[in-house]
């Protein structure tokens, strides 16, 4: 009888550790948040950002801190999967082989999503869609589409090198048209000084550098492609499924078409000039 009735205790505890989680101690983590999402348990994450690429990550002039639609995207993505971001800046140059090589745990920097790319890294669903387009100064007469950048040899063309900008030019205009810079800022000042006469970039930057420049620069023609942006990440990386999850979440419950709003429309007037 005794034994018996030390097996029946030794049930019912079992019973009732099973009904707290299986522990005595706290209950282990699941892994899922309670809206569903992964919960990544509050894992830091290293971000690398250039702070140079309006309007996606850049420092404010008037605060000093660290602003733009990368950090406050990633920032509500991690509220969202329970991660803590750490922003590394980095430059653009090998930016993508650094995330590659694992030296940082992702890259956000208004990154084109490409099949040679994703060769090296694995991206993030598509967050937007941007359109390459032509720069030129305000008095410029010869250049209004893309036809007559390429049947004038006169014309001299910049961008920034290592960007798909850059990949698109060579399709378009020919590797040996093109002027390579380090970073937009130094093609832009080229343009308005007279040393190229287009520059080929993304239209939210191009917006940026009118901005304030109207009475300078224009953009002109039609969008010479359409691509989409994405965060990259080592490949094999277990952060891209979560990532996706919460971009999904921020379509849905609209917070990304409030951070499109503020930083991809007229509502945003923060320039280049403005950074030096």
């Amino acid at each position: 009888m005794k034994r018996n009735y030390l097996v029946i205790l030794l049930i019912l505890l079992t019973l009732a550790l099973a009904a707290c989680g299986g522990s005595s101690g706290p209950a282990a983590s699941t892994g899922s948040s309670a809206s569903g999402l992964p919960d990544l348990g509050g894992r830091t994450i290293t971000v690398a950002v250039e702070n140079a690429y309006l309007p996606f990550n850049y420092i404010d002039p008037t605060t000093g801190q660290p602003s733009g639609w990368d950090y406050e995207a990633i920032d509500a993505i991690c509220a969202l999967l329970n991660c803590k971001p750490v922003y590394v800046e980095a430059a653009w140059e090998g930016m993508i082989q650094a995330v590659a090589n694992g030296q940082y745990d992702m890259a956000a920097d208004g990154i084109t999503i490409t099949t040679d790319r994703a060769q090296i890294v694995d991206f993030s669903d598509g967050y937007i869609s941007i359109q390459q387009r032509l720069l030129v100064r305000a008095n410029e007469t010869r250049i209004n589409s893309i036809a007559d950048v390429q049947n004038n040899p006169a014309i001299r063309i910049g961008t920034q090198t290592g960007t798909t900008n850059y990949e698109t030019g060579v399709q378009v205009f020919g590797a040996e048209r093109l002027q390579a810079f380090e970073q937009f800022p130094f093609a832009v000042q080229a343009l308005i000084a007279g040393d190229i006469d287009v520059v080929l970039m993304d239209e939210t930057a191009g917006q940026g550098y009118v901005g304030v420049n109207a009475d300078q620069l224009k953009l002109v023609g039609e969008p010479l492609s359409s691509d989409q942006l994405g965060f990259i990440f080592p490949k094999g990386s277990d952060l891209v499924a979560p990532f996706n999850a919460a971009l999904a979440e921020l379509r849905a419950n609209g917070k990304l078409d409030e951070l499109a709003d503020k930083y991809f429309s007229d509502k945003f007037t923060i320039t280049y000039e403005d950074l030096e």
